[in-house]
C-alpha cells in the first residue's frame, strides 16, 4: 500500500477475528462498528504507530514533534514500520492503539497533561491489554521489556511502567 488514508480493516485484514478483538471492553457489535469507522493514515516518514489526536498535545508540541491531527478516529502508522518492523511488535501496537480509539470513544482523555506517561490509566490499560495477548502467544518478559521500551520516558519511568503492566523489570 502507498502512503495515504485507508479503512483500518483494509490495512489490517482479519483484525476482527483475532482473540484480543473479542476481548475489547464494550458491546461486540459496537467494537466492530468502531473498527469499520476507524482509519489508518500510512505515512512515509519514520516512526511507529499512534492514535491521531484532534489537536496535538501541548507536551508533544513542546518536544518539537508534529502529529497527524484529525477529527476522525485514525491510527497513524509509519509505512516503514509496517513493512520492516517486527510483525509481533506491529500486532501488539495495533491492538494497543485500537484500544485507545475505544477509550476515546468512551470520552476518556488519552493525553492527560498532569499525569506521567507510566501512570496514565489509558496507557496502563492499553499496554496491559497487549501484554496479556503477548503472554497468550508465549512471549517472555525479556522480549516484553524490549518491546515496551519507548524513547520518550526515562529509565526510572520505564521501570515504573513495567511494574504497572505486570512485566518483571529485572534484566
Amino acid at each position: 500500500m502507498k502512503a495515504g488514508r485507508y479503512p483500518l480493516l483494509d490495512v489490517f485484514r482479519g483484525l476482527e477475528r483475532t482473540p484480543p478483538f473479542r476481548k475489547y471492553p464494550g458491546d461486540d457489535r459496537e467494537v466492530l462498528r468502531t473498527a469499520k469507522e476507524t482509519w489508518v493514515h500510512l505515512n512515509d516518514g519514520p516512526g511507529w504507530m499512534y492514535v491521531a489526536p484532534r489537536r496535538t498535545p501541548r507536551e508533544v508540541r513542546a518536544a518539537g514533534f508534529r502529529m497527524v491531527e484529525t477529527p476522525d478516529d485514525a491510527i497513524v502508522v509509519s509505512h516503514q514500520y509496517l513493512k520492516k518492523g517486527p510483525s509481533l511488535d506491529v500486532y501488539l501496537d495495533l491492538i494497543h492503539e485500537f484500544l485507545h480509539i475505544l477509550q476515546r470513544r468512551q470520552g476518556r482523555e488519552l493525553w492527560p497533561a498532569r499525569l506521567p506517561y507510566a501512570d496514565r490509566p489509558t496507557e496502563v490499560e492499553a499496554y496491559s491489554f497487549s501484554v496479556v495477548e503477548a503472554r497468550r502467544l508465549g512471549v517472555p518478559d525479556a522480549y516484553l521489556r524490549k518491546y515496551l521500551r519507548v524513547p520518550w520516558i526515562s529509565a526510572r519511568e520505564f521501570r515504573h511502567l513495567l511494574q504497572n503492566v505486570g512485566v518483571d523489570p529485572s534484566n
